[in-house]
């Protein structure tokens, strides 16, 4: 396994709590934020919460985009702190937490990708799921834990 491939991720209990109520508040459509952490130990320590733009807004319920703006911004914050931006996050609330089609065909390479939805099966109280999606390959399901 390539250094840079997480075996699993560690999610700060006070990140952990703030990306659940990003994504719950987001409601009834998608969520999003950005994850902000380490890779040695691959960590994620501060959630930077995004606005879905989107568009038509109307699509937002099963769709989301991050504005570049505010990834730029989280990126310079980031770095100033020490930190670097290890991937996405985001709520699926009508549907199970696994990387769509679509999903997968916006995100840059190699990243992280968080994902906050239902069950299984559908309609069960939320579950967080992580994955690693590789430059070539399919995603992977990680392992996480939520740290101190």
């Amino acid at each position: 396994m390539n250094p840079q491939t997480p075996a699993e991720l560690g999610i700060g209990r006070q990140a952990l709590t703030l990306l659940e109520a990003v994504m719950v508040a987001a409601a009834p459509d998608e969520g999003c934020a950005l994850l902000l952490g380490s890779r040695d130990p691959w960590r994620v320590r501060r959630i930077w919460p995004c606005l879905n733009v989107w568009e038509p807004a109307a699509e937002r319920r099963r769709r989301f985009a991050l504005d570049p703006r505010e990834q730029l911004l989280a990126q310079k914050w980031a770095r100033a702190r020490g930190l670097t931006v290890l991937g996405s996050a985001h709520s699926h609330p009508f549907s199970e937490p696994v990387p769509s089609a679509l999903d997968l065909s916006l995100a840059f390479t190699p990243t992280l990708m968080l994902i906050l939805g239902q069950g299984p099966p559908a309609g069960e109280p939320r579950s967080l799921a992580c994955w690693w999606l590789p430059e070539q390959g399919s995603p992977r399901r990680l392992a996480w834990r939520m740290d101190p």
